[in-house]
């Protein structure tokens, strides 16, 4: 036990809230999110570090050449940055390799430590030869192949965002080393959904019981039966009532034990988990900020608490 706690004593989280990109005025994504989270987080005593940069060729395992081109020099054309949805800038592309380097990083701790948190990432939206929807580099992608090139060989995606991982899903389609699961709003954005290994489609308006239900009785079994040595875990928190972008209904405690239930299995399970953002755009900031904090809260409380 003291073994084990000497082990926990090392966890981390890490943040890439100091690369803000410059936004238009009255631009949706809340990029001050992340910079609060940091903040609810460092109150746990939880340490906050600054994200490595993932390095380019291991960016080009996953996207194509003529894409990160575009990427580096700004050359994006115009129905290319209306689907990404931000305006190029360098800091775009800065904050996109320290988001996905935070998230291979957290993936290590994980491995070493049970636990990784990224105060970033899940960015599921991006094509090896696009990006979409808020999400430049797809950095779970970018972690996994690179887990898999180092000796892992069952990987686990579970994506909890409100939107469904179809960036994921194509990329890992044909990859029976990685099991993508999305639980999403069937009728929400992308509406030209991929397949994932397991796609759980949820009306509009779903309550913390029904989804809930659904966590234990068509998830978490899933999980179980494909033993996975990692598992990757998108907690988006667009799942909450009065979400911009959301059609669900979850209450900031529904979340929080959403996220709860998913560590404690890995816990019991002894299945390293790697705590990813994703997405949250609540019309009130400081319930998207309360709830990716609560992601964190549940992790330690899970991890570190007696």
């Amino acid at each position: 036990m003291g073994t084990r706690q000497n082990r926990l004593d090392q966890l981390r989280a890490y943040s890439s809230s100091g690369y803000a990109m410059p936004l238009p005025a009255g631009h949706k994504f809340p990029m001050s999110k992340y910079a609060g989270v940091r903040f609810l987080v460092e109150q746990t005593g939880l340490p906050v570090l600054e994200p490595p940069r993932a390095d380019w060729h291991l960016v080009e395992r996953v996207h194509h050449l003529e894409y990160l081109k575009k990427l580096r020099f700004g050359t994006l054309n115009t129905k290319e940055t209306r689907l990404l949805g931000f305006p190029w800038s360098e800091m775009l592309v800065e904050r996109a390799l320290r988001a996905a380097g935070g998230t291979l990083a957290a993936a290590r701790d994980a491995l070493n430590l049970g636990l990784g948190v990224n105060l970033a990432g899940g960015t599921h939206h991006a094509y090896p030869d696009h990006g979409e929807g808020f999400c430049v580099l797809n950095d779970v992608a970018i972690a996994a192949l690179e887990l898999l090139q180092t000796g892992l060989a069952r990987i686990l995606i579970l994506d909890l965002d409100v939107h469904q991982g179809n960036g994921t899903a194509f990329i890992f389609q044909q990859d029976p080393r990685v099991f993508t699961i999305s639980v999403h709003g069937e009728r929400n954005y992308p509406f030209h959904k991929e397949s994932s290994s397991l796609d759980i489609g949820l009306p509009d308006g779903v309550t913390d019981t029904t989804y809930l239900q659904m966590l234990e009785e068509q998830v978490l079994p899933v999980l179980e039966q494909f033993q996975p040595q990692i598992i990757f875990y998108l907690a988006g928190v667009d799942v909450l009532e009065r979400d911009q972008f959301g059609r669900f209904a979850l209450t900031l405690s529904g979340a929080k034990t959403r996220d709860t239930r998913v560590f404690q299995f890995c816990q019991n399970q002894g299945i390293p988990v790697v705590s990813l953002m994703a997405g949250g755009y609540n019309k009130h900031l400081e319930n998207t900020i309360q709830a990716h904090a609560n992601t964190v809260l549940a992790a330690l409380e899970v991890f570190v608490q007696p």
